[in-house]
């Protein structure tokens, strides 16, 4: 007799920089969310989905919990509650750096969910054992409730017990998406992000959280995927830091944007990017929703 089919929906949660969108990619196989050293890398709810023949996770990346002070933070805090509501299971992942009572709040939120919490303490490899023993004592003080795990996802260490665990936990359900899928995002969204990625790795500052970046223009061919973005800014003087002088930052950012997408989508690309001054859209509710938020 053939083992009955498991599917359900896990989310990952947890404070900025703590290593939840390199967990994701990890556990999906495929790197899907942004992965870089700055805080509020994630904006968005993405999804990556693994198939096996008898099971269907899927795993939700998410904001990084902060407190919001503008709109766009509310809405991207908006992702983070909702995740806690609609898990099977939750994954609340933690590092080794970070205090256990920042964001209190959404610890009493997770003692007081009644769906299966894995916490995960990660990025083991900067600790001792006895600091990591003491750390998994002080979260199970915090969260009772939470079955601990310890892992260094940038290694790849302990991640295979956690997506075990997981499959353990997951209920007998069957298949939310078709079997081939591997997100529920475009890929429109995902050449969005990956210029939103090289945006984050190349300027300082405040300049990355003032840009959002909108795919004008995605064209399909046999051979080449013709792209075209326009990057927000917020500021007349942002325009001229995102160009650089005489073009030269742009055209970095294109270039290393272009490369990764040949990649991602194994497809030749021809990348048009260009840059226009919107003032108020990170407290504008129609621009957010326009924006996906």
């Amino acid at each position: 007799m053939s083992n009955p089919h498991r599917a359900g929906f896990v989310n990952i949660i947890g404070n900025p920089n703590v290593g939840k969108s390199t967990l994701m990619n990890v556990l999906v196989g495929e790197r899907l969310s942004v992965v870089t050293a700055k805080s509020q890398t994630t904006r968005h709810r993405i999804m990556g989905i693994v198939n096996g023949d008898d099971y269907q996770i899927v795993y939700s990346d998410t904001p990084g919990i902060l407190r919001p002070s503008y709109r766009l933070q509310q809405n991207m805090m908006g992702f983070v509650d909702t995740a806690i509501g609609d898990a099977d299971i939750i994954l609340y992942v933690t590092d080794t750096v970070e205090k256990g009572d920042k964001n209190r709040e959404y610890i009493d939120k997770l003692n007081l969910s009644d769906c299966p919490v894995i916490l995960v303490i990660n990025k083991i490899d900067l600790s001792t054992q006895e600091e990591v023993n003491e750390l998994a004592s002080k979260w199970k003080e915090l969260i009772p409730r939470a079955e601990i795990f310890v892992a260094s996802a940038k290694e790849k260490f302990g991640t295979e017990d956690i997506f075990n665990r997981i499959l353990e936990l997951l209920p007998e359900a069957p298949a939310w998406y078709e079997k081939d899928s591997l997100t529920d995002r475009s890929m429109r969204f995902f050449a969005s992000e990956i210029i939103r990625g090289k945006i984050l790795e190349n300027y300082s500052k405040e300049i990355p959280y003032c840009t959002e970046v909108v795919i004008e223009e995605f064209k399909e061919g046999e051979e080449i995927y013709e792209i075209s973005a326009v990057i927000n800014v917020m500021r007349e003087s942002q325009k001229g830091i995102i160009i650089g002088n005489r073009g030269t930052s742009l055209k970095r950012v294109g270039t290393q944007a272009r490369i990764e997408m040949e990649k991602f989508f194994e497809k030749k690309v021809f990348l048009k990017l260009f840059v226009k001054t919107d003032p108020g859209w990170r407290d504008s509710e129609r621009k957010l929703r326009e924006f996906g938020y």
